[in-house]
């Protein structure tokens, strides 16, 4: 597939997105961008929030994990942890943000601890969705940059740079609303691509029947689930389910990008259905995935690919360069442009809102538009430096670098968040920072211990840890 006709896809696709944009922002005010005017429908927010919390890093770097005999199908256990979480987020937060009537979720800690906390809260939701965000868009813009620019010599900064562009185009208008939209086509191109490459390359195994399917997976070397026999291990039973639950938590139910979804629902209940629903569904799609990861190293096997370092790379490798078809390169890149853009324009959004509605004057800002258009720009501009950062730092697998970061980063806000809920203790205001400055600081240092002196490793528990840390400091500073 020549470097031409997939850029010609990807400006196709973008044209789409910036159609969308126009129908849904004419007479877009500061209430639609934030909120949607509180009308979108339940069942659009689920389906898109699959997308959004999918992203590029599913599509590619799941399948990829496959192939590590230490992982295998091991991803599953964080995902059955991930459904406890959501239903902490539907039964326990929700009811939280619809009572106090939000628009940015971090108003909660304002209202229980004051100032400090509320500035605090905020600043980890953008330090913690700026790495996510960056992260995603990383590993798109690399896969881009290798199929795509590199044919035309054009550097890896433009890459990202086009990428930002894009994305900004569509959504500085219209924001939430359009994002609803957007993220529901993008989340549908994404399931129709993992549906028929699926199939595809099933049939191209012969393995055209389901429980030939099945069958062959759950008797091949990829297909283990339960990780029980290294406690040392990151890959852990205990550490991957309640890691996921604790994620689930700080990734989606305290992360202003996924709740400004669900709070531009028409009620709680809604919300709650949406939250339910999707979280039942991602289930299915993850373990489809790591089923597709299966079928790509088998199919590897079976042509002699060799397999590229990256594993994050096996799936394009096979979807672009392989002589398997035009069909499944289309396929792959509508999937991975729409997995990986639906993430990344939600989080410019959000990333926005909370600098407008947490560091602004609120009551001001809801009647200025020239300032939260000049905040999209500066958050833009924030993701491209920070991605070009990320690009000369980090050599992981996409999925362990946003786990790793994540458990630093959203600790801090399940402390102060669950310190507010399950306790009725105040704060001395001026040792709120220092508390959750400390505390990743704790986190790293014995995650470094341990792993060094007896090989040891939290890997997706690391969030627990820090968020224990927090809540245990917070209760050192606090008074009744």
């Amino acid at each position: 597939m020549s470097a031409a006709f997939i850029f010609s896809i990807l400006i196709g696709y973008f044209l789409v997105l910036i159609g969308i944009s126009y129908l849904t922002s004419r007479g877009a005010d500061n209430d639609t961008f934030y909120l949607g005017n509180k009308q979108s429908p339940w069942y659009l927010v689920a389906f898109g929030m699959i997308g959004a919390s999918l992203s590029g890093i599913t599509f590619i770097s799941i399948p990829g994990w496959v192939g590590d005999a230490t992982k295998q199908f091991g991803y599953m256990q964080m995902v059955f942890g991930y459904l406890i979480g959501y239903l902490v987020i539907a039964y326990v937060l929700m009811p939280l943000y619809y009572k106090m009537n939000v628009t940015s979720i971090y108003t909660y800690l304002k209202n229980r601890f004051g100032n400090e906390a509320h500035k605090i809260g905020a600043l980890y939701f953008l330090l913690s969705r700026i790495t996510g965000a960056s992260i995603r868009l990383l590993l798109v813009a690399n896969v881009l940059q290798a199929f795509v620019f590199d044919e035309y010599n054009i550097p890896f900064e433009v890459t990202v740079l086009i990428s930002i562009v894009l994305i900004w185009v569509y959504t500085f208008k219209g924001g939430i609303k359009t994002i609803i939209w957007t993220d529901t086509l993008q989340t549908l191109f994404m399931l129709l691509s993992l549906g028929f490459t699926f199939w595809f390359l099933s049939d191209k195994l012969d393995l055209s029947q389901t429980g030939g399917v099945i069958e062959t997976i759950k008797n091949s070397e990829y297909s283990q689930i339960f990780f029980f026999e290294d406690w040392n291990g990151k890959n852990h039973f205990v550490k991957m389910f309640f890691g996921g639950m604790f994620i689930a938590i700080g990734m989606t139910g305290l992360d202003q990008d996924m709740m400004q979804k669900n709070l531009s629902c028409k009620n709680l209940k809604s919300a709650q259905t949406n939250m339910v629903s999707f979280s039942i569904v991602l289930v299915v799609i993850n373990l489809i995935f790591l089923a597709l990861g299966a079928l790509l190293y088998m199919y590897a096997g079976k042509e002699g690919i060799t397999v590229p370092e990256k594993s994050d790379l096996l799936f394009p490798e096979i979807a672009l360069k392989s002589d398997i078809g035009i069909g499944l390169g289309i396929l792959f890149l509508l999937g991975l442009i729409a997995a990986a853009y639906s993430s990344a324009d939600s989080a410019l959004t959000s990333l926005t809102t909370s600098v407008c509605v947490d560091f602004l004057d609120t009551e001001e800002e809801k009647t200025s538009k020239k300032r939260r258009q000049l905040i999209h720009i500066i958050m833009s501009g924030v993701l491209f430096v920070t991605v070009i950062i990320l690009n000369y730092t980090l050599d992981e697998s996409a999925i362990w670098q946003l786990i790793w970061l994540a458990g630093f980063t959203y600790g801090p806000l399940i402390g102060l968040f669950f310190f507010g809920i399950l306790t009725k203790y105040k704060l001395r205001n001026q040792l709120i920072a220092v508390v959750c400055i400390l505390s990743p600081i704790l986190t790293y240092f014995l995650n470094s211990f341990l792993s060094n002196q007896y090989g040891f490793e939290f890997g997706g528990s690391l969030i627990i840890v820090n968020a224990l840390f927090t809540f245990l400091g917070l209760l050192g500073v606090s008074k009744k």
